[in-house]
């Protein structure tokens, strides 16, 4: 493609992961003729290095796990088990692919063709684009949508160099497991990942600034897992900050202040997970008159995810938090239907989140202490997965289901979850607190059993004073 080039679209997407193939496609099927320009690979960090390459790997390491610890108590006995790195990359990599393929049939069936390279604006309604090759184009467009998601923080002292110090792109292609590993961050990917690397055999040791690992999840959420962690040997240090970190040609020391004084930290390898910032640099938004916060990053939008410039619009990590696929998803679908002069908004009341450890954690909504913090006279009730036929049926007794609702109306105001396959059925309490759903309605809905989902009946159940298969206490609520 050396030389210089032109072309004009209707709609120009920057960015192919989630909100921005979401929003190619759905343009494309409303018959918006759509560039699409994607840096590297289209699905973004969630499909090539995030969200799918890391659950395929955790799936592995689950059943290595589940199978050595569990195994003979279920009467599954196996000998010379070995958890085969290679074997678990090779197929992380075929599933990447397929689903990479699957996404980019799609993009083609919408009609929207797909540029690799960057793409940079030049004003209001252009753009130049830079090929691998050194070709440049200049885009003409209608419509934009910036979708370029967003990149790894770094600390200085503590950058990456892909052998020593990873991120989490660089360690979901390690091709050989360290003895030992400092994880830097106790948020969502350092827990999945630090239990990930546990299960197979790694002496791992998080450290979290904040006095909880897991950040802003409901705190029980967060002690459920510590109760994992703890079981594998994993140490954890919160409210406690890196100081400074040494590296040689043995291994790696990190100094902390912890609690109870400083310490030194030791171990083979350092994956540094501290968070995301938006990728909104270098991305001409001055030349397009687009508006942004200057300390953040993040861009401004309304609720049909249009900045100051009606014209243009951003969608996924890059616009606002909370940083998640499944958000961008209907971001990006929304800004394609804007575009086409839907009457469309993104407009939600619940938002869940799911981390894929042991247990499985699934929340959505409000906690306890939000929710009276809001001036709701709240109260929760927790029914225990140990009281569910199919838990003790999977082996799989750790875990509870949470409601937290408005003692004067019954309405749902938090559903929150610790167990196994939660995050499948977490959406019927996205469900009920979108729909104002009390939480007779919840104990009124039938459930298949033997499942999971029970628990969510039950749930409803014991915050009504009417439990089934749990003993009624004292401290519970008086019949409804």
């Amino acid at each position: 493609m050396a030389g210089t080039y032109a072309r004009t679209t209707e709609v120009l997407v920057i960015g192919g992961g989630p909100g921005g193939y979401m929003a190619a496609i759905r343009a494309g099927q409303l018959g918006k003729k759509v560039l699409l320009v994607e840096r590297r690979d289209v699905g973004g960090e969630c499909l090539n290095r995030g969200c799918i390459p890391s659950k395929t790997l955790i799936h592995a390491s689950q059943t290595f796990h589940t199978v050595r610890t569990d195994g003979p108590e279920i009467g599954v006995r196996a000998t010379d088990l070995q958890f085969d790195l290679a074997a678990a990359m090779k197929r992380k990599q075929e599933v990447v692919a397929k689903e990479r393929q699957g996404v980019a049939t799609l993009l083609k069936l919408a009609g929207a063709s797909v540029l690799t390279g960057e793409a940079r604006f030049t004003g209001p309604k252009s753009a130049e684009f830079s090929a691998p090759d050194g070709g440049h184009e200049r885009i003409d467009f209608e419509n934009a949508v910036i979708a370029t998601g967003a990149l790894p923080f770094t600390i200085p002292g503590f950058e990456t160099d892909g052998r020593q110090v990873v991120n989490a792109w660089e360690l979901l292609d390690m091709t050989s497991l360290p003895r030992s590993m400092l994880i830097l961050g106790g948020g969502v990917s350092g827990c999945e990942l630090g239990e990930f690397l546990a299960q197979v055999g790694v002496e791992v040791t998080i450290v979290e600034m904040m006095p909880q690992i897991l950040p802003g999840t409901e705190p029980d959420l967060a002690r459920e897992l510590a109760k994992t962690l703890d079981q594998l040997g994993v140490k954890v240090f919160v409210a406690a900050k890196a100081t400074g970190l040494q590296r040689d040609a043995n291994g790696l020391s990190m100094s902390v202040e912890t609690s109870d004084g400083p310490k030194v930290l030791a171990a083979e390898r350092l994956f540094v997970t501290i968070g995301k910032r938006p990728a909104s640099r270098d991305l001409g938004l001055d030349d397009a008159g687009v508006a942004y916060d200057p300390k953040s990053g993040f861009i401004g939008v309304d609720d049909r995810l249009r900045t100051n410039q009606p014209h243009i619009y951003a969608v996924g990590d890059v616009a606002r938090p909370p940083m998640l696929a499944h958000k961008a998803y209907r971001e990006g679908v929304v800004a394609a239907e804007s575009i086409a002069g839907l009457p469309t908004r993104f407009n939600f009341q619940a938002m869940p989140g799911v981390v894929f450890t042991t247990p499985e954690l699934a929340t959505v909504g409000w906690s306890l202490a939000e929710a009276q913090a809001r001036g709701h006279a709240a109260r929760e009730a927790r029914f225990p997965y140990a009281a569910l036929g199919r838990a003790q049926a999977s082996h799989a007794t750790q875990g509870w289901v949470k409601i937290v609702a408005d003692d004067t109306t019954g309405s749902v105001l938090g559903v929150h979850a610790a167990g196994e396959s939660v995050g499948e059925y977490i959406a019927a309490g996205v469900h009920a607190i979108e729909m104002g759903s009390t939480v007779r309605d919840l104990a009124l809905t039938i459930h298949p059993h033997p499942t999971f989902s029970e628990a969510l009946t039950e749930a409803a159940l014991l915050w009504l004073g009417e439990p089934m298969h749990v003993a009624k206490r004292k401290s519970d609520a008086g019949v409804r």
